[in-house]
């Protein structure tokens, strides 16, 4: 398999040489060469508008999909309590399956866990698969994921969607593995081809610097993990749908693994997901100290105080309350950002917010681009005074 150039063909426009990510073309004379190191990925190909570019290469076809339907949810369970990021799936798949034109479904695994039926059906499912086994009382890698690939394979779904959880990182991959497709590791966003009708994955990608869209043409189901507090639960007030049981077979003896003795350790410092206001600094802050007037002001306002990268690195704050691609995902009503430039890793935990508010001197800051109001001006200033704006509006 080899590409290669029609010289007469080639004008030398360079447009090949910017376009392979392996520095494998290269301008000699006036036309375009091939180097030894192409690893022929087309991207050459694709933007020679000269038509110079050849390869005896067969382009790959794509299978026929079309008896792969439904959006499914791994709908995850702890002691019989359903988890938070299950549901804002839930929200998330009635969306997707509406631009497919296909149903939802919830995949509900482990022992007398039928009452959680309603509260899915409730949160959108049209379908609930419904797995009970005593040996799925608690979770366990082999005895998951073999139970959700017979379902995967014998029912076949077009998406399945996890949360990005201890249990959804383990059970992702080891499930992609199991029925042979890829898996899209902590999405932060979900969303259709409007042409292809394929799931567009959005992640951090390069550490955090770019964000990349991923699609799967080639096999299915197309699999993502999603962070807890991405997407927004949707309660649809009804439960009519139908409840599928599955039949389970499992031993002790093919699991391989004991659930000897469960620990739960105390949850230490705030829940920055339940909070409908914060107050989160960042570099622009300068010091512990300056983090002050921002407590006085998330307790104006009955929020909590956050912080991006940096923040938690200086020990301005406590791990537990970044926000960001490293921290935490947020949806507060309010999110006031002091002294925070707006970096791409930054903005991946916070964009889900219903309103975000600006305070930066330097007004060509990223964060402007995303913010619904913009206050230019010095943090240490402008803080204190709608401190006291809020306080004397409590007052009256």
């Amino acid at each position: 398999m080899t590409v290669w150039i029609e010289t007469e063909l080639c004008n030398g426009c360079k447009r090949c040489i910017k376009a392979c990510p392996y520095g494998a073309v290269e301008l000699k004379d006036g036309k375009a060469h091939i180097l030894e190191n192409c690893t022929s990925c087309g991207a050459c190909i694709e933007v020679c508008k000269q038509k110079a570019i050849q390869t005896d290469i067969e382009p790959r076809a794509i299978p026929d999909f079309s008896d792969w339907k439904g959006v499914w949810v791994f709908t995850e369970q702890r002691d019989g309590a359903l988890s938070r990021v299950s549901l804002e799936l839930l929200g998330k798949a009635q969306s997707l399956a509406a631009d497919l034109g296909q149903e939802v479904s919830a995949v509900l695994l482990g022992h007398q866990v039928s009452g959680l039926t309603k509260a899915l059906l409730e949160y959108g499912a049209d379908h609930v698969y419904l797995a009970e086994h005593k040996l799925l009382k608690d979770y366990r890698s082999i005895a998951y994921a073999k139970v959700l690939g017979g379902l995967v394979m014998e029912f076949r779904p077009n998406i399945l969607l996890m949360g990005a959880t201890h249990i959804g990182r383990d059970l992702g991959p080891r499930l992609s593995r199991r029925v042979g497709v890829g898996l899209t590791a902590d999405c932060t966003e979900l969303s259709i081809d409007p042409e292809e009708k394929i799931l567009l994955q959005t992640r951090p990608a390069f550490g955090g610097n770019v964000m990349a869209t991923i699609a799967n043409r080639y096999s299915r189901p197309q699999m993502a993990t999603v962070r807890p507090g991405v997407m927004e639960a949707v309660k649809k007030g009804r439960n009519k749908g139908d409840v599928i049981k599955y039949k389970v077979t499992l031993s002790e003896k093919e699991i391989g693994t004991k659930v000897l003795e469960q620990f739960k350790e105390k949850k230490k410092g705030v829940s920055l997901s339940d909070a409908r206001v914060i107050v989160a600094g960042g570099r622009g802050v300068g010091s512990d100290a300056g983090m002050k007037s921002l407590f006085s002001l998330a307790e104006a306002l009955g929020g909590e105080v956050a912080g991006t990268r940096i923040v938690v690195e200086e020990g301005w704050l406590p791990v537990e309350r970044q926000v960001g691609q490293t921290g935490q995902t947020v949806r507060p009503e309010i999110y006031i950002a002091c002294g925070i430039s707006g970096a791409i890793q930054h903005r991946a935990g916070m964009l889900g917010s219903r309103y975000i508010i600006a305070i930066n001197k330097d007004a060509g800051a990223p964060i402007f681009q995303v913010a619904d109001w913009g206050i230019v001006g010095d943090l240490h200033q402008v803080i204190p005074q709608l401190t006291q704006a809020v306080s004397q509006s409590k007052r009256k």
